[in-house]
């Protein structure tokens, strides 16, 4: 790898702000707040709207949508007199 072209690799905490859900893992983005993690370290804190935690798929609160019928509705509206 050629030197001084690559972003800085380090340990960060990401938070669902949703769930208040948070993990520790690396990533290249950056943070001007930081977190005390468990260790007793600072980390920098990088909120997220939505993770595993929060996410429908992953909880299984999924909302099916109810899709029948609107070709028909459609048809109907629109159809030539």
């Amino acid at each position: 790898m050629k030197a001084g072209i690559h972003p800085e690799y380090r340990d960060v905490v990401f938070q669902d702000v949703t769930t208040d859900f948070q993990f520790r893992t690396r990533s290249t983005l950056g943070s001007k707040e930081s977190i005390k993690w468990e260790d007793g370290q600072e980390y920098p804190l990088i909120k997220v709207d939505i993770s595993s935690a929060s996410h429908p798929f992953y909880t299984g609160k999924q909302k099916l949508m109810d899709t029948s019928g609107r070709v028909d509705k459609f048809r109907k509206r629109y159809a030539q007199k």
